[in-house]
């Protein structure tokens, strides 16, 4: 490719010549590929189909079919017959398939295969790879194989088959490939000194790996680095030559060590018995324990086998390069000890494994079928020396109990206590004030139980137990078959069974508590009363005597609990004369018919009437026949000339109920004048006439007199008295039932009537007594006889006696346990043991009571030892020396002193210090005691002293010293440098002991915790927050610690506290939500019909603590809590009242007749309504305004002669439906015909029906129903929901329920229905369990901890649970003693420069508080006596170790690092984690520089670790001092510099070595002395060639798999220097598009770009030039039928077309 595409060097002008030519190129390629296409004259058809159709098919399977379609086409697009196309190239249109049912949905599925490799992206994009910086991860793409397969055998099926549930999984998903990670080493340590004191030596720095090489990354370079260093000139000889000292040889023994000891054995054997012969005998015992115990302390014991030998090592005199040479040449000096004494090893020897012990499982358990059963092997010799350990000694293996007869194991299940009594005074709230009345609260309650552990199939065990004692007994009668078989014989006797531990029983623990229902008694309802009956015989069928009663009644509206004889009387008498039981009542009269045939005068009315009885109902007349009958009423028809009167109105009500001294009933009847008669009227008119001519006497006309005159107006109005009875009113007063008793005359019966096979029995019928007393109104009681004896209520009723309950316990329990705790002085501690029983049944009606004690306690037996096992250390004997014909060569040895090794025995013993077997030791008691140890016996020149005396008394505490003394021995007294008491002091001093103690606090407050003792016992009833005292003043606790004056932590009781401090706090008792009381009902909300009726409670006070929360705010009432419930208003309770029309008023005056046109009016008052009738006059507003009848009225009065009718009847009813078509009517008629010549008017009136008008539709309407109603005693609960029945007019108006019902409309609803308001359960809590163990054993964050579960949830709204379910608080703070080792000693190789030497470390007692930060200090090592002889749970005490100190001018390895923190291998802020990883290194030492090539190579180890710290690598660069280069370096995100780690670019350099220098925001000075842009900005150049600015580039995302959006953005660069798997926000790779090269210019690729776009317009417009110009027709032959012409349709691949 030229330079034009390169973009280096040349000018615009090549790079544009080279497009041009490139897209002339390009232009023709494409003409000459359109041209071929079209030369050749068949390529310009070809054959397109369809995708494939629906799997069809009458059959589920591999029968169905599937089509698509198939058609011709030219090159241009165009569709064309399928004639132009190669018949032989046709593809199929039809293909067989598997038609999938959805039952196929069961027997395929997809198979995944397993995630391939993941592959990097760059490896699958187009074209070169590009080059690719890692950063954190590379993006790759894993892939997987999917397939459709069916389940039975795993055959592979169609795609499409699966396809038709659920769509193909995912073949390929994105991945990270970790980027290689580097070695990152530290920075170096300083320079060491120089390895020679003289000459030329080296000296070294080293370093070491903080990560280790991953991934394939770069190895670890040099960990050392070396430089010769050259103190000064020698002068003398350079030392060349150094001792070394070898490793010591195995230990072996000298050959005539056994022989000799066996000798010397024989010897002192003899002696001794001949020694024992001459003793008394106490001596003799007294030697015979000394045997004994020396016997403990020889070696030959069975377990130890303890043979003393030798070893050697050799002193070499070693030359710096490695050689050995003459000892001669080294400096003389005294040489290290080649021998020494030391112990023969001995491998550990066991026995073989015993046999297995019996199954731990001895019987038959499904749940867990499998028992454990251990082996043992003893030791038979302890290892010695360096000889291996034992083996495990112990071995167990699960295992299933063997057998034919194996019992079952013993089973558990709950049982529970009887439900205690529902109790609704749990679910009250603080400010119920029915918590001070408990006794008639009923509704939902609460009531509880106590849950106990037993053993299920006790009975049958104890039954298989006793079968298998009679077995082991050999009796004969087990030989004979039992006529039962022996499972099927047991009788359990229906016992309580005994309670076990709860921790036995597994599965869900049944329910203490659960809801409850105490009936609320129903109060008795009753109607008013009705009216006063007519005065009858107290006794129809006895009619004697002249007094009788008036009887009044109403009903029971709401029946009762426990039937109607809680409910007040029903029947009041009062007395009265003349009772009768039947009577004529008049039903109508006749029309009046006048004497004598006339058509107008005085006559009769004939009665209508039928026999009613007391009750009003017809009965027959025969029974009427002793009272008398109704005679014919006298009666008048006016004449023509006639005054005319209407009819008499109905008595009205009579005005008292009864009479006295001072009332007396009254009733009134009224009527009115119609017509005048004509001769009243002329008489008016002459005496007008008389007036107005001013004459002295009246004339007369007696021609104008006639017809009969109208009455005064006193004779309209008749009075009469009522109810004339006296006001006494008797009825019957029953008292309370009594209790119910046995009733003596049904006693044998029932004693009798009790069934067999129950203890008990059916309870007996007893009966129950009441009083009854008649009452006299007002007055008491009276005499029954006042009373009538038919309404007298019963004095006596059966009742069920109440059944005897019996208290029913459990057995007791068995003793708790008695675990042996012993004190720290090894006596066993006193502790009790309880057992208890439950009353699982409570007693009542009589039944025997409960025992008073339900928990016993006793002391636990005490054993007189604690079991326990201690290692018991026999003496020391004599150190034994290598023997001296071995060590006689040996420079300076002698033969009866100097280094040996000295034994002892061990023994095992229980803590009482009897003899026990070692096997015990080994398993319970600590590590075993040391058998040998290094001795020194003295030598002549040694030095000898005496041991160290006891330190000398203090006369105080923290005052003065104390001193203890030791003195030389013998001829070492005269000796000079025994004298010298810097090597051998014979005094020590030190302070004396300060034992002073301070005592401060440490750590939080714990938790408030309220007193264990203020708590009340409560028995058989569970706990419910609430009902224990869980609030109030309790305590918090704070840990106090005691340090000594080295501020060491010691026991609190040093500083005489009990551990704490105690301080009162207050645990906030919870409120309640408080709301006001139910205020009044409202009133209802319609006068006539069904409306409703609220009351609300008002939020007084908040909830706060945890107390029980407020019910939800009603939004539209703003109340907080409220009730609706449907009321009915009565619609005849106030009626209208109309008095009589008045006398009309004549408005237009006759001079000659009295008549015409005139008004009437009347009083028209709302009244209310009772059962007898209008009582009172009350505000008009309560009748219905619509129906008040009206109060004036205009009308023609009639003149005489003229017709007269009656007032109009009531119209008649409208027939259904109300329509124009039906009528209405209302008739009259005559009460005066008229004269002659004159006629009546009409006697009907019509109207037509207009609904809504005068004709209305009725129709039910129920109301929407009420909230839940409950008893006002109730809480919750059982309620009930009401709706009403309203009969509704056809315009809207609530009418009388009877409109509806004389329609005999249907009335399917349901009035009432049952409801249940939710109960406020509050939380139920278990008790607090006991207090945990310490969390820690020592220190000052040990912790107890105690807690309590959710017996019950809240529920409604009881009360929350709490918080706060686990309480907590400090333990005593005890010191943390614990061994440590101290840190190793340098490598000692006694007198000598280098060679194998040893190093040592001690094992101190070391105390600590616990923290983790908490520092160490030394304390006296008894204080660590009770601890386990280990460190960090290693019981391998390890003290010396074998090391090798080079020797000079030797090139070694060093020790091995500290493990370096860890590490994780992350990439910052973007999640990716490959792990954490730690790392140890070993780096080369070098002293002399010949010797370099004989180094080993350098060493570093890792290992996984957790929790390690993702950390950054950055380049840092600052100016040196005096230097203009920059110091460049690496630094960790946690400050550490480190080389390696950083990305591998460019690092920063200076900018001043840029002329002028890079000062521009983003931009840097190159190698070359440029100024350039970081990565992710573009160079924008000025006109000088200078960099003007740098801008940053667009960024082109190419989204991955992983990736959400599945389209590019174009966006700029947030942090171009950062890795773009951790830029915020950002998945995908990205590309930078830079367009400008560094001089500015725009680079080739842009040019090449825009030519592909020029290319590819071309190319659109071409294709839409070829798709959019007519197609030419093809050249055919004529056919000769000139209708077929050739079809440019779509051809569907149908064969028929």
């Amino acid at each position: 490719m030229g330079q034009g595409w390169q973009g280096v060097g040349g000018i615009p002008a090549k790079r544009t010549g080279g497009s041009r030519y490139l897209l002339v190129a390009l232009l023709l390629c494409g003409f000459w590929m359109a041209y071929s296409q079209t030369d050749d004259g068949k390529s310009v058809y070809f054959w397109e189909t369809g995708p494939w159709g629906r799997c069809m098919g009458s059959d589920c399977g591999p029968g169905g079919s599937q089509s698509r379609a198939v058609w011709c086409a030219h090159v241009d697009g165009w569709t064309t017959l399928h004639t132009n196309c190669d018949q032989g190239q046709r593809p199929s249109n039809q293909r067989n398939c598997f038609r999938v049912c959805d039952w196929h949905k069961d027997l395929y599925d997809w198979k995944l295969g397993a995630w391939n490799e993941c592959m990097p992206v760059s490896a699958r994009t187009f074209g070169a790879p590009r080059q690719f910086t890692c950063s954190g991860g590379e993006e790759g793409i894993q892939t997987r194989e999917v397939g459709c397969m069916l389940k039975s055998d795993g055959s592979p099926a169609e795609d499409a088959i699966c396809e038709y549930f659920e769509p193909k999984p995912r073949l390929e998903q994105a991945c990270l490939i970790p980027c290689p990670q580097d070695c990152v080493v530290s920075e170096y340590s300083p320079w060491t000194s120089c390895s020679k004191t003289c000459g030329t030596g080296l000296r070294n720095r080293i370093r070491s790996v903080l990560v280790p090489p991953l991934f394939g990354g770069s190895g670890c370079p040099n960990l050392t680095e070396f430089e010769s260093c050259k103190p000064g000139p020698c002068l003398g000889p350079e030392g060349v030559y150094s001792l070394m000292v070898g490793p010591w040889s195995a230990c072996t023994l000298p050959q005539t060590r056994t022989t000799r000891q066996a000798k010397r054995r024989k010897g002192k054997g003899q002696g001794l018995r001949e020694q024992g012969g001459v003793k008394d005998p106490e001596t003799r015992e007294l030697i015979k324990k000394k045997r004994t115990r020396n016997r403990l302390n020889r070696q030959e014991s069975p377990f130890w086998d303890i043979q003393v030998g030798y070893q050697t090592r050799e002193v070499n005199c070693i030359h710096r390069n490695g050689s050995k040479v003459g000892r001669n040449l080294c400096i003389p000096r005294e040489l290290p000890l080649t021998i020494q004494s030391c112990v023969l090893p001995k491998d550990c020897q066991s026995t073989e494994w015993t046999n297995w012990s019996s199954c731990s499982k001895t019987c038959v358990d499904p749940e867990t079928p499998r028992g454990n059963r251990t082996r043992r092997r003893q030791v038979l010799q302890f290892p010695v020396g360096e000889g291996i350990e034992c083996p495990l000694l112990e071995e167990t293996e699960p295992c299933e109990p063997q057998g034919g007869s194996i019992p079952p194991c013993a089973s558990y299940t709950w049982r529970t206590t009887e439900w205690s009594d529902c109790r609704v005074d749990l679910l009250l709230s603080q400010q119920d004030r029915r918590r001070s009345n408990l006794t008639g609260l009923c509704g939902g309650g609460l009531q509880t139980r106590e849950v106990y552990c037993v053993q299920a199939n006790a009975e049958l065990l104890k039954y298989l137990s006793n079968l298998k004692e009679k077995d082991k007994a050999g009796q004969t009668q087990r030989q004979q078959k039992p006529s039962v078989p022996p499972l099927l014989s047991i009788t359990f006797q229906i016992t309580a069974s005994r309670p076990v531990e709860n921790n036995l029983c597994r599965g869900p623990i049944p329910n203490r508590s659960q809801r409850c229902q105490i009936p609320c008694p129903i109060d008795c309802e009753v109607s008013p009363w009705g009216a006063w009956g007519p005065c009858i015989f107290e006794n129809c069928d006895d009619q004697t005597g002249k007094k009788g009663f008036k009887l009044r009644k109403r009903q029971i509206t709401n029946e009762p609990t426990g039937g109607p004889g809680s409910c007040p009387h029903l029947v009041e008498a009062m007395p009265c004369d003349e009772p009768s039981c039947y009577k004529w009542q008049l039903v109508s009269l006749d029309k009046c018919v006048p004497d004598d045939g006339k058509q107008c005068g005085p006559g009769t009315q004939l009665p209508q009437v039928q026999c009613i009885n007391s009750n009003g109902e017809p009965v027959d007349r025969s029974l009427c026949s002793s009272s008398a009958t109704l005679e014919p009423i006298s009666c008048e028809v006016p004449c023509a000339r006639d005054c005319v009167l209407s009819d008499w109105t109905p008595w009205s009500t009579c005005s008292q109920t009864c009479s006295s001294k001072t009332v007396e009933g009254k009733q009134m009847r009224t009527r009115s004048i119609l017509a005048y008669n004509a001769g009243e009227v002329i008489a008016m008119v002459v005496a007008w006439i008389t007036v107005m001519e001013g004459l002295s006497r009246v004339p007369k006309f007696p021609e104008l007199y006639g017809g009969s005159l109208c009455p005064n107006s006193s004779a309209l109005q008749e009075v009469r008295n009522c109810n004339e009875h006296a006001c006494i009113v008797y009825h019957w007063q029953t008292g309370p039932w009594g209790p119910c008793t046995e009733d003596p005359s049904t006693a044998s019966l029932n004693t009798s009537a009790r069934p067999n096979g129950e203890d008990q029995g059916l309870c007996s019928m007893g009966v129950q007594t009441r009083k009854v007393m008649c009452i006299r109104v007002n007055v008491g009681q009276v005499p029954p006889k006042k009373c009538p004896e038919g309404p007298r209520p019963s004095t006596m009723r059966p009742c069920q006696l109440p059944c005897k309950k019996d208290c029913i316990v459990t057995p007791f329990s068995d003793w708790t346990g008695c675990p042996v705790n012993c004190d720290t002085v090894g006596d066993p501690a006193k502790r009790k043991q309880s057992r208890r029983r439950l009353v699982i049944q409570m007693p009542s009606n009589g039944g025997q009571e409960c025992p008073l004690v339900l928990q016993e306690e006793r002391d636990c037996e005490v054993p007189k030892v604690c079991p326990g096992f201690r290692w018991k250390t026999h003496k020391w004997r004599k150190c034994q020396l290598v023997p001296w014909f071995l060590r006689k060569e040996t420079p300076g040895a002698q033969e009866t002193c100097g280094p040996g090794l000295q034994t002892r025995a061990v023994s095992c013993r229980q803590l009482d210090g009897t003899q026990a077997d070692i096997s015990e030791c080994l398993r319970s008691a600590k590590a075993m005691p040391a058998i040998t140890q290094r001795c020194q016996l003295p030598c002549q020149d040694d030095c000898q002293l005496t041991n160290w005396s006891k330190f000398s008394s203090c006369t105080a505490d923290c005052v003065g010293v104390r001193t203890r003394k030791r003195a030389l021995i013998g001829r070492s007294k005269k000796k000079d440098k025994c004298k010298n008491t810097q090597m051998y002091p014979l005094s020590e001093t030190q302070y004396c002991p300060c034992d002073k103690y301070n005592a401060q606090p440490v750590g939080r407050w714990s938790d408030c915790i309220l007193p264990e003792g203020g708590r009340p016992e409560i028995t058989g009833v569970m706990k419910v927050q609430g009902d224990v005292k869980e609030c109030g003043q309790g305590y918090r606790y704070q840990a106090m610690v005691c340090y000594d004056q080295d501020n060491r932590l010691v026991e609190t009781s040093r500083c005489n506290s009990h551990g704490y401090i105690e301080e009162a706090c207050i645990i906030p008792c919870p409120s309640d939500c408080k709301l006001s009381e139910w205020s009044n009902w409202s009133r209802c909300s319609k006068s006539c019909g069904s409306g409703v009726k609220v009351r609300s409670k008002w939020l007084r006070e908040k909830p706060y603590n945890g107390g029980r929360p407020c019910p939800k705010l009603d939004h539209v009432n703003q109340a907080q809590v409220y009730e609706v419930v449907p009321c009915q208003s009565d619609c005849t309770q106030y009626v209208w009242v109309a008095e009589p029309w008045s006398v009309w008023k004549v408005s237009n005056v006759d001079l000659k007749e009295n008549c015409g046109e005139g008004v009437q009016t009347r009083k028209v008052r709302c009244m209310l309504n009772t059962v007898d009738g209008p009582s009172e006059a009350v505000e008009d507003y309560l009748c219905d305004p619509e129906e008040m009848p009206l109060g004036a009225r205009e009308s023609r009065l009639p003149c005489p002669e003229d017709c007269v009718l009656n007032d109009w009847g009531p119209w008649s009813r409208c027939s259904m439906p109300c329509t124009r078509n039906n009528s209405r009517v209302r008739t009259a008629y005559t009460l005066r015909y008229p004269g002659v010549g004159r006629q009546c008017p009409e006697l009907s009136d019509k109207e037509p029906c207009s609904l809504n008008l005068n004709c209305f539709n009725y129709f039910y309407n129920i109301t929407d129903w009420s909230t839940c109603q409950l008893s006002p005693n109730a809480v919750c609960g059982s309620g009930i929901k009401t709706r009403m029945l309203d009969c509704v007019r056809s315009d809207g108006k609530s009418v009388d329920i009877k409109y509806c019902e004389e329609l005999n409309l249907e009335k399917n609803w349901q009035m009432n229905v049952s409801c249940t308001v939710e109960c406020p359960v509050n939380c139920q809590l278990s008790e607090w369990s006991a207090w945990s163990e310490c969390s820690q054993t020592c220190g000052l964050e040990g912790k107890m901890r105690r807690q309590r579960l959710v017996v019950q949830a809240s529920q409604g709204d009881g009360r929350p649970c709490p918080s706060q379910m686990e309480q907590w608080k400090p333990c005593p703070v005890r010191p943390c003693y614990r061994w440590e080792y101290s840190p190793w000693s340098e490598c000692r190789v006694e007198s000598v420069v280098c060679g194998h030497g040893t190093r040592y470390r001690n094992l101190s007692c070391f105390v600590s508080d616990g923290s983790s930060d908490g520092e160490s200090s030394m304390v006296d090592e008894e204080l660590c006596s009770s601890l386990e002889l280990a460190v960090n749970g290693n019981k391998n005490i390890i003290l010396k170790e074998a090391c090798t100190l080079p020797c000079p001018g030797e090139c070694y390895l060093m020790e091995w690092s500290d493990w370096s923190s860890c590490v994780n291998i992350c990439v910052k802020g973007a999640g990716v984690d490959f792990g954490s990883v730690q790392v140890r290194s070993r780096a080369v030492l070098a002293q002399e520089p010949e010797n370099l090539q004989l180094c080993p190579d350098q060493a570093w180890e890792s290992q996984p670790c957790t929790g390690g710290e993702c950390f950054e690598y950055k380049w840092f660069s600052s100016i040196r001092p005096n230097s203009s280069r920059p110091f460049i370096w690496c630094q960790r995100s946690d400050g550490l510099n480190v080389t390696g780690g950083c990305p591998a670019m460019n690092p920063p350099v200076d900018n001043s070595s840029c002329d002028p220098p890079c000062l521009k925001p983003k931009s840097f000075c190159s190698e070359a002395g440029v100024c350039i842009c970081e990565e992710g900005f573009t160079e924008v150049l000025s006109a000088a060639g200078q960099l003007d600015q740098c801008a940053p580039i667009p960024i082109l995302e190419i989204p991955t798999a992983g990736d959400k959006k599945g389209d590019v953005k174009t966006s700029r660069a947030i942090n171009p220097t950062m890795p773009t798997t951790i830029q915020p926000g950002r998945t995908g790779r990205t590309w930078y598009l830079q367009p400008y090269g560094p001089d500015g210019k725009l680079k080739m690729w842009v040019y090449g770009v825009a030519a592909g776009a020029f290319v590819l317009l071309i190319f659109i417009v071409s294709m839409i030039y070829l798709a959019c110009k007519k197609p030419k027709r093809p050249q055919r032959q004529r056919q000769q039928n000139n209708r077929l012409k050739p079809l440019t349709l779509a051809y569907d691949g149908d064969t028929d077309m």
